[in-house]
């Protein structure tokens, strides 16, 4: 199997296993361990965990909003700087968990190269 695509559905996993025990930062657990598991090479070290994180967050906004018509996600949207567009809301959600998860890529792949220089 391709090894991105293995980081990809591990990552989306490993976080909904994780978010059910964890806050909001388990994400950042999730895509530390599979960076940290399955080696990516250049950018996809950041893209990977991030559009999973990404399409994850967004789905799962979505997915909420939606039992509501969208009522929470458009008064928050109104507090923010958005126009009162809870569409818009979803993707700056999804923006910032695959942000942290991006990062916390890198992160899990700085610490595997740095525990395999060593041996």
């Amino acid at each position: 199997m391709n090894r991105k695509f293995l980081n990809f559905i591990t990552t989306i996993i490993l976080a909904l296993i994780l978010s059910q025990f964890l806050p909001w930062w388990s994400v950042m657990v999730a895509a530390f361990i599979t960076s940290f598991i399955f080696g990516l090479k250049k950018g996809s070290v950041f893209c990977i965990p991030f559009i999973a994180i990404a399409l994850l967050w967004m789905l799962h906004a979505f997915w909420l909003s939606t039992s509501n018509d969208f009522t929470l996600a458009r008064k928050i949207a109104v507090l923010l700087p958005l126009g009162g567009n809870p569409h818009t809301l979803i993707f700056v959600t999804g923006i910032i968990g695959g942000i942290a998860a991006g990062v916390s890529g890198i992160f899990g792949k700085q610490c595997s190269l740095i525990i395999n220089s060593k041996k």
